[in-house]
């Protein structure tokens, strides 16, 4: 056992927090590694390059899971950029068809992409929930992370879904926004930052959105890598040590969330399946287990990376945990 995992687990347990998960509720389904950008944030090093696809015997192991599965209300696709994948629309109409809320982790600048042309209006006629990736609402800082051309992609595509009743005020057509540092940062108040997110885009763009979410940059693959590179390594995860919150840690997104590869394989959360974790007892896929709240009360693997998403405000894909950093 190593010595970050020893000293994450301590934290926890000279707190008195639990290191089960609770009952599946969230399902998070990674579809592949393919993307049309490559950001440097980015824990999946995904990018234009890569070639890992799920297969089709996932994918229908995935519904029929889901299927048998009454406490997983929602349904969380991500990549790459997931919608590149070939059957990324079946996986939305039967997840749909099985009453799952669905959300799409969509960068945005796919809405653009060749051929893809009618997907705004696909998501919109399934009612799925777009979680959209914008780091800041400047030019600079986001194409600093994303690469040059993304920004006005962006806000062509905002507009775009906005157009077609997402983001509206009181509309059933969810459409959040996520921001993430652009360094070796926390980041700031999410409600704060959302009300300033939301001035600037009307007054810039005439853009409308529900919620942002912040989150913290994870200190593995790429952003593990620029930290190095800067010489900052041990300063952020000093920083995340410091900054540890209780509250943040009791509601952690591995407590209620799986995650599932593009392999069948199951995690106890994206960023340990890009780390190649394995669930605490074991190497496990979708074929061992009759339905996913047979997993319900099992040990979390944790790690040193963990401290990304205690600390602070906390860190989930749901954004901050707590209403005020710490």
């Amino acid at each position: 056992m190593s010595n970050s995992h020893l000293n994450f687990l301590s934290e926890l347990h000279s707190r008195s927090i639990s290191t089960r998960r609770g009952m599946p509720e969230i399902l998070q389904i990674n579809n592949g590694r393919k993307c049309n950008q490559a950001c440097l944030h980015c824990h999946v090093e995904a990018g234009p390059k890569r070639t890992e696809m799920m297969s089709d015997d996932v994918v229908e192991r995935l519904l029929q899971l889901l299927n048998g599965s009454p406490t997983i209300h929602t349904v969380d696709i991500t990549g790459g950029a997931p919608e590149l994948h070939d059957r990324f629309r079946d996986l939305v109409r039967g997840s749909r068809q099985l009453g799952k809320h669905v959300i799409d982790r969509c960068n945005l600048t796919i809405l653009l992409e060749p051929g893809f042309e009618d997907l705004a209006h696909f998501l919109q006629s399934h009612q799925v929930h777009i979680v959209a990736s914008l780091p800041c609402y400047t030019s600079e800082n986001v194409e600093k992370q994303r690469g040059g051309g993304v920004f006005e992609k962006s806000i062509i595509a905002l507009q775009k879904l906005n157009a077609l009743g997402y983001g509206k005020e009181n509309s059933n057509l969810k459409l959040d926004l996520v921001y993430n540092p652009g360094g070796a940062s926390l980041p700031p108040a999410q409600e704060k930052l959302e009300r300033e997110y939301k001035r600037r885009l009307q007054e810039d763009f005439n853009i409308f959105f529900h919620r942002l979410l912040t989150l913290t940059n994870m200190p593995i693959k790429r952003f593990l890598h620029q930290l190095e590179q800067w010489g900052k390594y041990e300063q952020y995860m000093t920083l995340l040590r410091e900054n540890f919150s209780s509250s943040a840690a009791r509601s952690v997104m591995c407590r209620n969330l799986i995650s599932i590869s593009w392999t069948g394989e199951i995690f106890d959360c994206d960023f340990n399946q890009m780390l190649e974790i394995p669930l605490s007892h074991g190497p496990i896929t979708l074929w061992d287990i009759d339905s996913f709240e047979d997993l319900a009360q099992r040990e979390i693997a944790f790690e040193n990376h963990c401290f990304g998403c205690t600390a602070g405000a906390g860190s989930s894909c749901s954004g901050a945990l707590v209403g005020i950093n710490s």
